[in-house]
This record gives C-alpha cells, structure tokens and sequence, in this order.
C-alpha cells in the first residue's frame, strides 16, 4: 500500500470539477487516464497544486505546460519541485528556491530585491486578509504532515490527527494516516483510521480498498472480501482491487471467481499500457 490518490481524492482537495482536474492534468504533463480511475502519488499532487496556482494566475494551459518541460530538464537528477515556490509575477512565470529566482522557461536569472518586494508588500498597502477557514487550516495540516510523513512518521501522524481535529470528515487524512499505521505494523489503529475514511467517505474505493488489506492482513478474509467488492462497486475498474480480490478468492478454493478477476485485472492493464503508448 502507498500514498496514492484517484481522481477522485485529486478533485477534493484540489476543490476543482472533473473538467478542471483534467485540465490540471494535461497543464502539469500527466496523463490523463478517463477509462481508468489511475492512481496519483504526492509529487504529482505538488505538481498539479503548482499548475493550478499558474493557472489561477492567468497562464495558459500550454505556457505552463513549456514552464514545467523547462524546469524538469534545469533541476538536477533527484530534485524535486516540492520545495520550490513557482508562481505567476504579471506575464512572467518565477520559480524561488530560498536563494535564486529565475525564469523556467528563458533560464534568465533575475534580481533578489525584487523578490522582497514581491513576498514582503510594505504593510500599509496590503489588503486585509480575512482568517482562513478550519477546512483551508485543516488542509494546511493535511499538506504538512504529507511532506514529514517519509522522514518524520511520529510528527506526520501529529499533523494528520490535528487535520482531523479540524475537519473530522477529511476523508484523505484518515487514509493517509491509516497507511502510517500500516507501515508501523500497527494493523489495529490502521483498521480504525480506514473504516473511519469509509465512513464519512463511502464513495472512496481507495478507502474500501485500503480497509480489505488490513483486514486481509488481520485474517478476516470474510471482511476483506465485501470490503474490495465495495471498492469495485465504486470504480470498477480499479485494477489492483480486482488482483486482490482474485488473489484471495484463490485462497480460498473459487477458481471461477479468481479466474474472472484475473481476467478482468489482466484487460485493464492492457488499457492502461495503450493508453500510456
């Protein structure tokens, strides 16, 4: 199990249509999969929030598009655009590192005072910011603890719970925070945080699915069961809930059942390889 998103967790927390997710998607050169429900990691929901920033900027789909191709081929093999601030400054699209602002797509280097004064306005003629909302804290949290969960499990898990505490029905906070469990080997707290995500989300099939491997994990076979069988209800072409689901009918002497979702796992994956040529 790994931190990954659907479409449908992208379209949460981006707070965007299917039309604006797609649109996001083709901005920052992923693919865009409208017969597969796809998985997404975390790099690629930084990219996505940084193409969505452009956007609302006012930069066109294929400006930022050239921006990002550009930027790709200037990082260096290993780093990524989680630490980078890039943004629309009037018709110039600006990256900063903490020590160097420049523009992706010319390469041109350009002075750090202006960059004060961009992110440090003198105070008399700033607006008046209202208090963000307990939903926008929460995801503030939610983003934190995404980017300590790798080094820092224990304080992830801190950011998560607080995430909750501000948005209880903050359905991908309680995966995620299901999935650190899991990789503690704490099966237990991983179940709770999982049927806790289906409930106040039971639309999720990442949630429904993430609760079948637990509960597979636990030997409830029984529960796992209904719970991928839950996942497919809601996508049913979810490629991985139907080799599970095929794996464990095996197990437990269904052939018919195992073969049929083998099959059916099999022919998405020969979508999923022709969609990606």
């Amino acid at each position: 199990m790994t931190a990954e998103f659907t479409a449908a967790d992208l379209r949460r927390i981006l707070r965007v249509s299917e039309s604006g997710l797609r649109s996001c998607l083709r901005a920052a050169l992923l693919r865009v999969t409208p017969r597969s429900p796809g998985l997404y990691s975390f790099q690629d929901l930084v990219l996505l929030r940084t193409a969505q920033g452009l956007k609302e900027g006012g930069v066109s789909v294929r400006r930022i598009r050239t921006v990002l191709l550009s930027l790709q081929q200037q990082l260096g093999e290993g780093q990524g655009m989680s630490s980078l601030n890039i943004y629309a400054s009037g018709k110039r699209v600006v990256v900063w590192d903490g020590r160097s602002r420049w523009q992706p797509d010319s390469g041109q280097f350009l002075l750090n005072f202006e960059t004060k004064q961009i992110l440090e306005p003198a105070r008399l003629k700033a607006p008046r910011r209202a208090q963000p909302s307990r939903a926008e804290t929460a995801l503030t949290w939610f983003e934190r603890a995404m980017a300590l969960q790798t080094d820092s499990p224990y304080e992830a898990r801190r950011a998560y719970q607080e995430a909750l505490r501000l948005q209880p029905s903050f359905v991908e906070a309680h995966l995620n925070l299901g999935l650190l469990h899991y990789n503690a080997g704490d099966l237990e707290e991983a179940e709770i945080c999982y049927r806790r995500a289906v409930h106040v989300g039971p639309d999720s099939a990442l949630a429904h699915f993430n609760l079948g491997v637990v509960l597979e994990d636990r030997q409830d076979k029984s529960g796992a069961l209904g719970a991928y069988a839950e996942a497919l209800r809601r996508a049913p072409d979810f490629r991985e809930a139907h080799c599970n689901l095929a794996a464990l009918y095996e197990q437990l002497g269904r052939r018919r059942d195992a073969i049929r979702h083998y099959a059916t796992a099999k022919r998405l994956g020969d979508v999923s390889r022709s969609l990606d040529e």
